[in-house]
């Protein structure tokens, strides 16, 4: 793992989540636990309407989680309609440590990296029904009330999952801007490796 994103993750301080919010990832904990008891993979699909900031940001933290916890949990992302992943989303997490690049100029395609092995995290904006996402066997996590509220029906998953989190687009094209998109990202990042260090010890 590069350097510099170690050490970030080294800073995820779980003491700063309160005991209201973790009531609130129990849910996710105990689906985690249920599932891995029983079978030998996870899917989890973080799902918000655009599927380019806080949904992309989720995915990406899970898969390092799955990764530095040695989980079978696999994160997808997708939204209610497809845009492209938005660029201070893709900034942000340059700025924590991982690598990225980019292919294709519509709805392009980012890859991102966590280390100098071939481990790459895909990135594009997609809606619910995209072929890569899995159909049965799996989470939908609600990142965003909007989706929560705009996306009743969500075919074949096995559980809905709320972990709603404030949009950093509020602040786009202000001087607070890679400010917000640096707490949101590392915000959900400590939640998810929060999340997966619980299931781990369990």
């Amino acid at each position: 793992m590069y350097n510099s994103l170690a050490n970030n993750i080294t800073r995820f301080d779980f003491s700063v989540i309160s005991s209201e919010r973790k009531k609130e990832l129990q849910q996710l904990i105990d689906y985690l636990d249920s599932k891995l008891k029983k079978e030998s993979l996870v899917n989890l699909v973080f799902v918000c309407t655009h599927n380019s900031r806080r949904s992309q940001f989720a995915q990406v933290w899970g898969h390092l989680a799955s990764v530095h916890y040695n989980l079978p949990i696999y994160s997808f992302s997708t939204g209610t309609e497809v845009t492209e992943a938005n660029i201070r989303t893709i900034s942000s997490l340059e700025r924590l440590g991982f690598n990225t690049s980019k292919e294709g100029n519509e709805n392009p395609l980012i890859s991102v990296k966590f280390d100098e092995m071939k481990n790459e995290i895909l990135l594009f904006s997609k809606d619910l029904s995209h072929s890569s996402l899995p159909k049965e066997n799996f989470a939908a996590i609600m990142t965003c009330s909007h989706a929560d509220k705009n996306c009743p029906y969500i075919p074949n998953c096995e559980a809905r999952i709320p972990l709603r989190y404030n949009d950093p687009k509020a602040f786009d094209d202000t001087e607070l801007e890679k400010t917000k998109y640096d707490e949101r990202s590392i915000e959900i990042g400590t939640e998810i490796f929060y999340i997966f260090s619980q299931v781990a010890t369990n």
